[in-house]
């Protein structure tokens, strides 16, 4: 049961579930709150800083965030 999980567990079923099933992290953070009846208020509990960064990029990727000016275009 994920209830009693803490960040890195999920981080860690987030990063299985994205590579797994090839969906985005939003996708995957949703899926696995759902599946476990997780109140979508819990979340930021339970996401580790290297899981929000990847968030947040893919939030400016798809125009959800506004885009950092920092960024250099290269990929």
């Amino acid at each position: 049961m994920l209830f009693n999980t803490n960040k890195e567990d999920f981080s860690k079923k987030v990063e299985n579930y994205v590579k797994k099933h090839n969906v985005s992290y939003m996708d995957s953070v949703i899926f696995l709150l759902e599946d476990n009846s997780i109140d979508f208020s819990i979340a930021p509990k339970l996401l580790t800083q290297p899981l929000l960064e990847r968030l947040e990029q893919e939030g400016r990727d798809l125009n959800f965030l506004p885009k950092n000016k920092n960024k250099l275009p290269f990929h």
